[in-house]
């Protein structure tokens, strides 16, 4: 990993639902240097940070983008910049190639609409879809199921919004 590149700034969404599970959604393939291992594909809404936007606004606009979710609202917001450094990657070039990692700003949301509204398979305009299917999970569980070049970013994401959780 290259230690001069920068992060890339991104948000992560901890959406809660009414029962204090969180929404989690199953990745179609790779992302460049976002690799998927078999039994980690599942991951929480998160996307990067448009320049100028500030990151509760990033965190609607991916919420949006990735889920079709338009009804929620801030329950918390952790304070501090959470890092995580790309795996080793020899695949071809790739948007977040001028990057070693990301640094997120996570979101407690609550849910506020009905599970129907949910739709992860859409894609944004632009870009093919990045989920094909969708679950509501407990927060603790959520820390297995993801990369685990991932798994202490969301260790960290279920100690400070444990109290949403069921």
């Amino acid at each position: 990993m290259d230690e001069s590149l920068p992060y890339r700034p991104n948000v992560g969404i901890a959406l809660f639902n009414r029962d204090g599970l969180v929404l989690i959604a199953r990745r179609l393939e790779d992302d460049g240097p976002e690799v998927i291992g078999p039994g980690f594909e599942w991951q929480m809404p998160q996307g990067g940070i448009d320049e100028g936007e500030d990151a509760e606004a990033a965190a609607f606009r991916e919420l949006e983008e990735e889920t079709g979710v338009t009804r929620a609202r801030t329950l918390d917001a952790h304070p501090d910049w959470l890092t995580y450094d790309f795996p080793p990657y020899s695949g071809p070039p790739h948007r977040l190639a001028a990057f070693r990692g990301q640094r997120q700003r996570w979101h407690a949301m609550r849910f506020e609409g009905e599970d129907s509204e949910i739709e992860v398979s859409r894609a944004s305009p632009g870009a093919p879809p990045e989920f094909s299917e969708w679950r509501w999970e407990r927060l603790s569980t959520a820390v297995d199921l993801v990369v685990p070049f991932k798994r202490a970013i969301y260790a960290e994401v279920a100690r400070r919004f444990r109290p949403f959780a069921a």
